[in-house]
């Protein structure tokens, strides 16, 4: 999955746009009700990510339960959180390492994690 096809998949199934709060192309996914975010959106060198490959990447970075993490690092595509509390945030390839259906989960994962309390 790449980024304007993340953005498109998050704008038809949760009916948000990304917010571009630092005036250049790094993004943030939020709930429109509490403003919490559930993914942020960067794009950075595949070094900065720890790995020995030239050129830089699209990332998304989703909220995940500790408990939920081991399996999902052992994928493909899917990394601790960068730039994130490495205990609590999961990174995502946006280079076709990681798996549409994985990526679509853990959009879902986040989303559900942060959208607070109904009263």
């Amino acid at each position: 999955m790449t980024r304007p096809e993340l953005l498109a998949y998050v704008r038809d199934y949760y009916s948000v746009d990304p917010d571009y709060p630092w005036e250049d192309e790094n993004y943030v996914l939020r709930h429109g009700n509490n403003r919490k975010w559930f993914a942020v959106g960067m794009n950075i060198s595949y070094e900065r990510l720890g790995m020995n490959r030239e050129g830089s990447v699209d990332i998304i970075d989703v909220k995940c339960s500790p408990l939920m993490m081991g399996p999902y690092l052992q994928l493909p595509g899917i990394l601790p959180g960068y730039h994130m509390n490495k205990d609590h945030w999961l990174t995502i390839l946006l280079d076709g390492s990681a798996a549409n259906d994985t990526i679509t989960e853990l959009l879902e994962i986040s989303y559900e994690m942060t959208k607070g309390r109904r009263k």
